[in-house]
């Protein structure tokens, strides 16, 4: 998108209700009719005046600063009656209008927000430490909604119409979207944005703040990771999947050669030497799809020391497990699912995708060969994530997968506030791959294992 259509292409929305104060909390002015009209003139006006030329050569900040300059200009002109908060809240919408996202930079500002899901173009939600919270923020109508949709896909080089009403897309900060249009979505224009961390968490995160699995398991981790064991992370949605594949793939040595899949870059690989692929869509030709698949493939042709695919949903399932099998030992990759069996079981439903016609048992020896470790994670009823069970697969007895649990969590109750109470424990088994992380120099004591031991 040309910085022309930046500016003129997003509609004027009107006063937003909702605004951050010093103490982090939504205030509600009440919107006028008076001061969209104003905003609207405003906004008409800055177009009129601006050199689109000339402007494309600052930076935002001084563009930030040019239209606060211009807009008190302009003010001054027609000689409105706006105060001091009206003023600075027109200037800070028509800034949103023209440089961001409209109404929804209130809450992409806010850190405390992990998911912004626009139902409708005046229904919007956010989540905050786990729990969906409705917002006083809106769109001005559905024609508003959809041009901000379309800004966001067109900046990763996406299209979002009747011919394709669905699309995945980023925001320049890694945010992921997710987008819905009718005919599709019944009730109008929809989108959810999977906030990303500006400031990425890191195990003792996981492990001190958020309680979402013991040091000894962390400590286990991170063994794994540097041992270079091949590991699938299993969950539900927001069960933090994505956050534990970015910390154990810190653990990876700088010397290393990384290579990254996704359908939409949103990992945050802290080494040095990566080299980071994503999926492309068809065109409007329908023509120009680059598959995971395909880029796992190609992957293997580019010398990497590990592969790290943010998501395994299709037939590159086949060709990641190859990958596992054949040198490219300490692998991660994430899977939507229940429980670590049920992990297993779309693993193999994902080979069947290929077409191969393998066996069932030939399918399942290529998954307990290639997979040593399933990580399960769980977001709680009170919105909070844990780590609710690390199980080793020790490989086959006749036709069945064998497994062993190392670590688990079980729930004990519910809280009087709706928190959920439980309990980390060793199950007693020491697992095989001790040996592996002992010749990398990690050292797994007994102590950690003792199923007598609890951790909150």
């Amino acid at each position: 998108m040309s910085f022309r259509e930046m500016l003129t292409t997003v509609e004027v929305a009107p006063i937003a209700k909702a605004e951050r104060d010093a103490n982090d909390v939504y205030k509600s002015p009440a919107a006028s009719t008076g001061y969209m009209a104003l905003k609207g003139r405003m906004h008409l006006k800055l177009l009129e005046k601006f050199d689109l030329a000339a402007l494309e050569t600052l930076s935002p900040t001084s563009l930030k600063q040019e239209i606060a300059t211009m807009v008190d200009r302009l003010l001054q002109e027609e000689k409105a009656a706006v105060n001091d908060v009206e003023r600075r809240t027109l200037i800070r919408d028509i800034q949103h209008e023209m440089l961001g996202f409209g109404p929804i930079e209130l809450l992409m500002a806010d850190p405390t927000v992990s998911d912004i899901l626009v139902n409708r173009y005046d229904q919007i939600y956010v989540e905050r430490r786990g729990q969906l919270e409705l917002t006083n923020v809106a769109f001005t109508d559905e024609k508003h909604l959809l041009r901000i949709i379309d800004k966001i896909v067109s900046l990763v080089g996406r299209r979002i119409d009747e011919s394709s009403p669905m699309v995945d897309a980023r925001l320049p900060d890694g945010s992921r979207v997710n987008a819905v249009i009718p005919p599709i979505a019944l009730d109008g224009p929809m989108m959810s944005i999977r906030r990303f961390a500006h400031i990425p968490l890191k195990m003792e995160n996981l492990v001190n703040e958020l309680k979402s699995l013991t040091p000894q398991m962390a400590f286990m981790l991170e063994g794994l990771s540097k041992a270079k064991v091949n590991m699938i992370i299993s969950g539900g949605t927001g069960a933090g999947k994505t956050t534990l594949l970015n910390i154990l793939s810190g653990y990876i040595p700088e010397s290393e050669r990384i290579v990254t899949i996704e359908d939409a870059a949103e990992l945050q690989m802290q080494q040095p030497h990566v080299v980071r692929l994503e999926t492309r869509p068809t065109n409007i030709e329908g023509k120009g799809e680059v598959t995971q698949r395909a880029l796992v493939r190609n992957a293997l042709r580019m010398r990497p020391d590990r592969i790290v695919i943010g998501e395994v949903r299709g037939a590159e399932a086949v060709d990641m497990l190859q990958a596992m099998n054949t040198g490219h030992e300490g692998s991660l990759t994430t899977i939507h699912a229940n429980t670590p069996r049920d992990a297993l079981s779309r693993l193999e439903n994902m080979i069947g995708m290929a077409n191969l016609n393998l066996p069932h048992k030939a399918a399942r020896q290529q998954i307990a060969s290639a997979i040593t470790v399933v990580i399960q994670g769980l977001r709680l009823i009170d919105g909070k994530r844990k780590i609710t069970s690390i199980q080793e697969i020790t490989g086959m007895e006749g036709d069945i997968i064998t497994m062993q649990e190392i670590f688990a969590f079980k729930q004990s109750g519910v809280g009087p506030a709706g928190e959920v109470q439980g309990y980390f424990h060793a199950t007693g088994v020491r697992p095989k791959f001790a040996d592996r992380l002992r010749s990398f120099g990690v050292l797994l004591p007994d102590a950690m294992f003792d199923p007598a031991k609890q951790y909150q």
